[in-house]
């Protein structure tokens, strides 16, 4: 039997049993707004810009505002199956599920929180008259750094895990609510791929849905967070060729890694939103590449946005520069009837 690692046991989501007001995603959140504030202090004081320090505090305030709104209004509109929106309202904004129970904030959705962020970021840049381009690359050349600690938050709370391997790296997380799901398609007809996950890992179908799966959170903190981060502040940091570029940059590849990634993770919504082949792949099974959940839409949308964005700022860097230069130029006709 191959060795598989098992999700430690002593990590909970609370920080101190007994107390559910102290989560360890709360705590990583935290943790992830410093960083990203200490990045972009950082390059602030390397290009010798004349900032006012509370300009950017509260460039970062109305950031996280925006991004937890985001954040949470596209997870509960997009990604909870439930419902629970419709049933609990007040689930939107309270850290409270529709029986009243302390939850925390657990259902964020990282594209929210992006489109929330900008819009917080761009209308206070607006109203003070703010280079967004030059705040905005220096911002998105921390983001993937900081976004680490948010991982590290679905890995200590169990959440976020792929899709069921055989892979020695392989992983078990006690999910009961999944388990049952794979034990009512064992009862019906297990697909061939399941019972050969089976017969190699020695588990039988009572504990079936316990089965060894991919840590897509380790995978997500690995590429879609330190290696971003690396190529953007290592490479391109320093080297980018217009304004806007390390924006475009970071939304490209992040849409890229997480269409690849998202291959491995469990969908949130538990189905296929497009099928292009095989109709009976069960989603907890990665059995072609064809088949795309909501959240690899999201991500193959990310990227082109990214993409356009790139164009986009290049094309109006060159605008600039032609008008710029058109400025510069002396006017022929005139000097030349000056000579005349």
């Amino acid at each position: 039997m191959p060795l598989f690692v098992d999700h430690p046991e002593w990590l909970t989501p609370g920080i101190i049993p007994g107390i559910p007001f102290f989560q360890w995603y709360g705590l990583m959140y935290i943790f992830a707004f410093i960083t990203a504030y200490l990045l972009f202090m950082y390059q602030l004081k390397k290009s010798k810009l004349n900032v006012d320090k509370d300009q950017v505090i509260n460039f970062f305030f109305w950031g996280i505002v925006g991004l937890l709104i985001g954040a949470r209004v596209f997870y509960m509109v997009f990604f909870d199956a439930r419902g629970t929106i419709l049933k609990a309202p007040w689930t939107l904004i309270l850290p409270f599920d529709e029986h009243w129970n302390f939850t925390g904030y657990r259902g964020m959705n990282f594209y929210g929180g992006i489109v929330g962020a900008l819009a917080g970021m761009v209308i206070y840049a607006r109203i003070k008259k703010i280079d967004i381009l030059e705040w905005g690359d220096m911002l998105a050349a921390g983001i993937p750094l900081a976004h680490t600690f948010g991982r590290i938050g679905n890995f200590i709370n169990g959440e976020l895990y792929g899709r069921l391997t055989d892979a020695p790296w392989g992983m078990f997380f006690r999910d009961y609510d999944e388990a049952t799901n794979i034990q009512l398609d064992m009862a019906k007809n297990p697909h061939p791929q399941l019972k050969y996950i089976m017969s190699v890992t020695d588990i039988d179908h009572v504990k079936a849905g316990l089965l060894p799966r991919h840590p897509t959170q380790i995978y997500s903190m690995l590429f879609e967070c330190l290696a971003i981060w690396a190529i953007i502040w290592f490479i391109f940091r320093n080297r980018k060729p217009y304004k806007g570029f390390i924006i475009g940059l970071y939304i490209t590849l992040y849409g890229f890694v997480r269409f690849i990634i998202d291959y491995f993770r469990m969908p949130l919504r538990n189905e296929f939103m497009l099928k292009l082949a095989d109709q009976n792949n069960p989603t907890y099974l990665l059995l072609s590449p064809f088949n795309f959940t909501l959240d690899q839409l999201f991500s193959f949308l990310t990227m082109a946005a990214g993409i356009i964005t790139l164009v986009a700022f290049y094309k109006i860097t060159r605008k600039d520069t032609a008008l710029a230069s058109g400025e510069d130029r002396p006017d022929l006709r005139k000097l030349r009837k000056k000579i005349e």
